[in-house]
């Protein structure tokens, strides 16, 4: 034991070790251990501080790569779903119209687990990349008189559907069968037999999860609500904030007006003009005063308030929406209303003048919607009036400005229907459905809209003689789906647009922020896809509370991970703080021994070698 020197007696008895002095000479002299100490917690900070700004940077770097992944998908989602993944989930809608019934497939991931966060659902795709889609017609409403046969006409959807989705999932997949417009017109008695019978056969031959309030007649406010959700969920507007150059808006939360107003990311207004009606739905961020109590009442029928989120203590994703549709000012529906005041005008005229104006194809009644010289003719009754078009825009536009039926009372659009203000220097919006087909079909314009393009292109297309615009025609020099049908209207569709959009809903004319659109990202985005956003809105938490669970009895998972990773570099420093003080300590001890203490403590307070020492440690 000559050549060891025992050192402790500065650790408790367990710590006992012994170095040679021979390797080591005076190492652990005072300032020296100093030193080393301070080294070891250097180190340890250093090791705290690379761990946490990695562990920070990979997972910073992994949600922006998975935002961007995820933004990605949105635009370029054409591969097939995997429906081996036992993560992906599924939800069904029905779509039953007036026309005939669809239904679409969806899925998703499993929630990331941040209840801030929506749902991720997109459209199924099948093996070859399609989206999961199938139609039957007629329309569902055409068995109001025989209810018992709805369930076997419905089953051809759902069968399809079952083929699609994996048989393990059936029962966790929703199924919702929603009627619009077609059933909306039944008596209540007839649309309640028939959703008795989807309720009673459907899960005899199917697991789908469905209850009874998965099948029901929506009103168009909620159709118009559904559109809004699905076509600002595709264009990413429900997510949050990431930079600095997005355009955002200041919102009076519906329910919290005392509290200070959120900024969060600016929606997209919807504006669709079909063929009988035209649709407008946008977000009003503000809280909205009115000109009356009636016009209150009726705003109530008019404002839809809320919560897209999956904890309805949270505001994030509270929006008050307006969704206002207006029947008969659709493109055809509205030509109609205009050849019968023609009809009914010119007859009149003629029995108080006793002029014979549109009696026959030589004196023919001059429209001015229709193009240049084009010859048409309006039948009502067993009678005829001949038209022949002058191509007259403006005179057009004037012609048609009492149909939009305005009022005087502030704040109101067509039809005199209540319309809150819009904010239209930060605002943007989509036309559908006619404002796309009457820019690009023919004036191939679509896209951004310009007011002053616009009616440019316009004046020119109707000042054009038909047989040029014929001949154009034959050509192919307008889109492919552009038909005669197109063609002998687009004069009429142009300055109806025009007026609807500028004289019935009061935008500027030099209002920039309108984009005319068939599909956003390339892809057609239908009302079903809002409804199940809004539908499963809530099974985020089931998500949530499942990784909740096992993060609570499992140490390495998921996010715990890092979480796990903090705690251990901090029990790391505080176990090395501990031991530096109780170093220190010892230290001061030492120090206070007189100098008469024996030669093993004068040897340890010293660092010196042991001479004559009465014993060995």
């Amino acid at each position: 034991m000559g050549n060891e020197i025992g050192i402790s007696c500065l650790f408790p008895a367990s710590w006992h070790f012994s170095i040679s002095p021979v390797g080591c000479p005076r190492i652990l002299n005072t300032n020296l251990r100093q030193i080393m100490v301070i080294s070891v917690l250097a180190a340890a900070v250093s090791l705290l501080y690379f761990s946490v700004v990695i562990i920070r940077n990979k997972y910073g770097r992994l949600t922006r790569d998975k935002k961007f992944q995820r933004y990605l998908a949105r635009v370029t989602d054409i591969e097939a779903t995997d429906t081996n993944n036992p993560s992906v989930n599924y939800g069904i809608v029905v779509d039953c119209g007036s026309s005939g019934s669809r239904v679409f497939v969806y899925c998703w991931p499993r929630h990331n687990g941040n209840p801030r966060d929506l749902l991720d659902i997109r459209q199924m795709r099948d093996k070859n990349r399609k989206p999961v889609v199938m139609k039957i017609k007629p329309g569902i409403s055409e068995f109001a008189t025989s209810p018992e046969k709805v369930s076997d006409y419905i089953s051809p959807l759902l069968n399809f559907a079952a083929e699609h989705v994996p048989r393990a999932k059936h029962k966790e997949t929703p199924l919702y069968i929603l009627c619009t417009a077609g059933m909306r017109i039944l008596p209540e008695s007839q649309q309640k037999a028939i959703l008795e019978d989807l309720l009673t056969d459907i899960p005899v031959h199917f697991d789908f999860l469905f209850s009874d309030s998965h099948a029901e007649v929506i009103s168009g406010k909620q159709e118009g609500v559904y559109a809004w959700i699905g076509i600002n969920f595709v264009l990413g507007r429900f997510e949050h904030i990431e930079d600095d150059d997005e355009a955002v808006v200041e919102v009076n939360i519906p329910g919290s007006e005392s509290s200070e107003a959120i900024v969060r990311k600016r929606t997209a207004g919807i504006l669709d003009m079909g063929g009988v009606s035209t649709q407008i739905a946008y977000e009003v961020p503000k809280t909205v005063s009115f000109a009356s109590s009636q016009q209150e009442e009726v705003a109530k029928n008019l404002l839809a308030e809320f919560n897209l989120g999956c904890d309805v203590h949270q505001t994030e994703h509270v929006y008050r929406v307006y969704v206002a549709t207006f029947l008969g000012f659709g493109g055809n529906a509205a030509r109609q209303r205009y050849e019968d005041r023609i009809f009914a005008n010119t007859i009149q005229k003629n029995r108080l003048l006793g002029k014979q104006t549109g009696l026959t194809p030589d004196m023919p009644y001059l429209d001015p919607c229709l193009p240049l010289d084009i010859k048409d003719e309006i039948q009502q009754n067993g009678q005829t009036i001949y038209l022949r078009g002058t191509g007259d825009f403006d005179l057009c536009r004037e012609t048609i400005q009492p149909f939009m039926n305005k009022t005087n009372e502030t704040q109101t659009s067509l039809n005199g229907v209540y319309q809150p203000p819009i904010h239209f220097q930060n605002s943007e919006f989509y036309g559908f459905s006619e404002f796309y087909y009457c820019t690009e079909d023919v004036l191939r314009i679509g896209g951004d809209y310009n007011a002053a393009k616009f009616t440019k292109a316009a004046k020119d297309y109707c000042a054009t003689k038909w047989s040029i615009l014929r001949e154009r025609f034959d050509r192919g020099l307008y889109a492919s789906h552009a038909d005669l049908h197109r063609l002998k209207y687009q004069c009429f569709k142009s300055a109806w647009m025009f007026e609807v959009f500028h004289r019935g809903f009061s935008f500027p004319v030099n209002y920039k922020s309108l984009k005319t659109a068939l599909q956003v990202y390339d892809k057609e985005v239908q009302w079903t896809l809002g409804a199940i956003l809004y539908r499963t809105r809530f099974l985020p938490l089931r998500d949530i509370q499942q990784e909740a669970f096992r993060a609570s009895h499992t140490h390495w998972r998921g996010v715990s991970f890092v979480y796990n990773h903090y705690l251990f570099s901090g029990c790391f420093l505080v176990v090395l703080l501990a031991i530096l003080l109780y170093l220190l300590r010892l230290r001061r001890i030492h120090r206070r021994t007189p100098r008469s203490s024996s030669a093993a403590a004068l040897w340890m307070e010293e660092g010196l070698p042991a001479q004559n020492a009465p014993g060995t440690l």
